[in-house]
């Protein structure tokens, strides 16, 4: 019998259905081990000796372990197959400590989606634990405690605050920074005009963008009204401008994007994107079979496969026909891009939304959408409008406007934008350089800037 661990039941239940009788699939539920809580200052690091950390078995986990050298007693070969990032790598290498298996041999699984194909793979190519991975996350549990212990017993005594820490203290003092900014912030006034020329379908709303050559700036409702009286009855066409705008597809979603965009369109919480995402990570009984729909949800990097690219690209010629095929975007690199992890995206580009919907929960379909959705988009053509922008003169006064008119929708096939736009200004399709309207009415209005 060969012993797969992994961290949730869910997990393994979703595993356990692509092996044999051969394999048993068993889960830690997450962490074995912690820093102990006893000894000096309770921080479970021992500070006047290189900072050794301290670890015991946490005891909700004591039955779990037992289970596991159980079934491991029983077991010709071992598995260890926790979360691809820091914290199941911790995880491995605690149940590997706790259950005596050698941390420089035991056999490592490394997979970024739960499906047979990637399962498979991963068997064929076991890796061992990463340590310098495990000592991230234990130097990052160590300043949880020296940090925040410390700090948390302070606030809990002065100030009745639950707790405090290495995120918390950062995130304090972004807000402190960004209140006074506020707080200390002057607004200043200023005045914009907008002209109305000609009548009826035919007419147009312009704002005064330049007097004399040069950007008009209104500080005050008198300069407002000193230009509007000197302000000529008629204006002609300077110029009528056409050009193609293109608008690429964003990225693929990474954590911090999908966290941002479901709030933005469904107002999910950020706890429950994420709980939404590790189900749709772990799997659904699709068709009969368990299937995991996503890649690992905790990722920094816009990078998909090269078998999603292609997979996706024939997906893309023959729903939508070629004019639609784009292409991989390249993340720019960056020091704090760790790059560890594929985009988020959906295992298999022929899992549609529509195909899957039946097998969901409504917050997950909506989730997996734009998963999905937004994952294609970024392997499709840019977005086309035409932008006509059209100057009126006069007397040195000019007032410009602008108006887009979409010519193709490319990726917005299938991936609306989220965000709201201005309503813009309608240019009469008749319009001609040389021109003349007539100013029907002119309009001033005041403004102030905003603080951050």
């Amino acid at each position: 019998m060969k012993l797969i661990i992994v961290e949730s039941p869910h997990k393994s239940e979703t595993i356990g259905k692509f092996l044999g009788s051969e394999y048993k699939v068993l889960a830690s539920k997450g962490h074995i081990c912690d820093l102990s809580s006893h000894g000096k200052m309770g921080l479970g690091v021992d500070v006047e000796h290189d900072f050794k950390p301290v670890y015991e078995i946490s005891p909700e986990k004591e039955s779990v372990v037992k289970e596991l050298q159980k079934a491991l007693s029983k077991a010709d070969d071992v598995y260890l197959a926790t979360d691809p990032d820091r914290e199941g790598e911790a995880i491995s290498y605690h149940l590997a400590r706790v259950l005596d298996l050698p941390v420089e041999t035991t056999k490592r699984l490394e997979f970024h989606e739960i499906t047979k194909a990637a399962l498979q793979k991963a068997l064929n190519n076991p890796r061992t634990i990463d340590m310098p991975l495990v000592q991230s996350q234990e130097t990052r549990r160590i300043i949880d405690r020296l940090m925040g212990f410390r700090l948390s017993t302070l606030l809990q005594k002065k100030i009745k605050s639950q707790s405090a820490g290495r995120v918390q203290s950062v995130v304090l003092k972004f807000l402190v920074d960004r209140e006074k900014e506020i707080k200390d912030f002057v607004p200043e006034e200023y005045w914009t005009i907008q002209g109305i020329f000609g009548s009826g379908e035919n007419s147009i709303k312009a704002n005064l963008e330049r007097v004399g050559g040069k950007t008009v700036s209104i500080p005050d409702e008198k300069s407002a009204l000193s230009l509007i009286s000197s302000l000529p009855d008629q204006f002609h066409v300077k110029s009528v401008k056409e050009v193609i705008s293109k608008k690429e597809p964003k990225p693929p979603f990474i954590t911090s994007t999908l966290q941002q965009e479901a709030f933005s369109r469904f107002h999910f919480s950020t706890k429950r994107t994420a709980a939404l995402a590790q189900k749709l990570y772990e799997g659904e009984e699709i068709d009969g079979q368990s299937t995991g729909l996503i890649t690992y949800m905790r990722t920094d990097s816009i990078r998909l496969s090269d078998e999603f690219i292609d997979a996706s690209k024939a997906f893309i010629l023959n729903q939508y026909g070629k004019d639609y095929l784009g292409y991989a975007h390249v993340q720019k690199s960056s020091k704090n891009v760790q790059d560890a992890h594929e985009a988020i995206r959906p295992t298999d580009v022929n899992l549609t939304p529509e195909r899957v919907k039946p097998y969901l929960s409504n917050d997950e379909y909506l989730l997996y959408t734009l998963i999905y959705q937004r994952a294609i988009a970024s392997l499709m053509s840019a977005r086309k409008d035409k932008v006509t922008t059209v100057i009126l003169e006069e007397n040195g006064f000019e007032f410009q406007t602008s108006s887009s008119t979409p010519v193709f929708d490319g990726y917005n096939k299938i991936y609306g934008e989220s965000e709201e736009k201005e309503a813009e200004s309608k240019i009469p399709a008749s319009i001609q350089e040389n021109d003349v309207y007539d100013v029907k009415e002119i309009l001033k209005e005041q403004h102030f800037t905003k603080a951050p």
